[in-house]
């Protein structure tokens, strides 16, 4: 049995490089090199049939721990909850005060690149605070 060396999220949006863009400004992640032959990911995109200019995009973690992300052009727009959300671990153990410091912190960093803040969950006997966002497009992610 082959085993998995690594995984991709993949987000469907409608603006793949403007929500990529955002993604990397929350993460630190970079835009990786053009394909080979290419001088910008710009001349690559002109090569490609009309129809799929700007369908996609990709950042990528520049440590090489992280997930590689990848952003597809989908025609329709986002409806419902996400079945699947990231969690962006600004508030790692920490606790209390300490933490909803460092969550507020963050959110006060996000909101200006187009993050919007939805609700704080509070810590109860199970789970410490988190901060529920979303991105530029709608979808969800947790301050945790």
């Amino acid at each position: 049995m082959a085993s998995i060396k690594q995984i991709q999220v993949t987000f469907d949006c409608a603006q793949p490089e403007r929500v990529a863009r955002f993604w990397c400004e929350v993460l630190g992640y970079v835009v990786p090199p053009p394909p080979e032959g290419f001088a910008t990911w710009d001349d690559f995109d002109r090569a490609l049939p009309p129809e799929h200019q700007g369908s996609a995009f990709a950042c990528i973690d520049p440590s090489g721990v992280g997930p590689r992300l990848f952003f597809q052009r989908v025609p329709e727009g986002k409806v419902v909850k996400n079945r699947l959300h990231l969690d962006v671990r600004v508030g790692t153990g920490l606790v209390g005060e300490e933490r909803l410091a460092a969550l507020e912190a963050e959110c006060a960093r996000l909101v200006p690149l187009g993050a919007v803040r939805v609700r704080l969950l509070p810590a109860d006997s199970n789970n410490e605070s988190c901060l529920v966002m979303q991105d530029i497009e709608g979808n969800e992610f947790c301050l945790d």
